[in-house]
């Protein structure tokens, strides 16, 4: 009784800091979950102006570790623990076929700017950094052929 008395209060208080949104006044249509946000022609365009390399590996490697494994795996199959633990259905990128019509741009500007249940990383991450992964991403299907379709 005497957790609920302190539970509840603080309940009330979070659900009143948050914004209120009011669907007849708003003029952006609703994103349905798992529609795909359109990225920037000219953002998709952006070629990738760092080399891979093992500097570029390393520093990507590092950012891997920290913030993409746990949903995207280890390895870039898309069966991180995070992923698995919450039913999310991933992205196998050792799946040649998986990027193949995605270009680097495109990777940047998701991982900079999020995309669907994938948050932004944003300013937390330098554009070299961001380059870096869209690298480390692209590796690991390097060397796999393509299934047949």
């Amino acid at each position: 009784m005497y957790r609920f008395a302190l539970v509840l209060p603080a309940v009330f208080l979070l659900a009143s800091a948050l914004p209120r949104q009011d669907q007849s006044s708003s003029s952006a249509p609703a994103q349905k979950p798992g529609s795909v946000v359109s990225i920037p022609v000219e953002a998709a365009k952006t070629p990738n102006p760092v080399k891979p390399s093992a500097e570029s590996t390393a520093r990507a490697k590092r950012w891997w570790t920290l913030d993409c494994e746990m949903c995207h795996g280890k390895n870039g199959d898309g069966k991180g623990e995070t992923a698995v633990d919450m039913k999310l259905k991933m992205m196998d990128f050792t799946n040649p076929a998986t990027l193949k019509e995605r270009t680097d741009g495109e990777i940047f500007y998701i991982i900079k700017n999020g995309h669907n249940d994938m948050p932004a990383e944003g300013p937390r991450i330098k554009t070299e950094e961001a380059w870096d992964l869209v690298n480390y991403v692209r590796a690991f299907s390097k060397g796999k052929e393509e299934p047949k379709q």
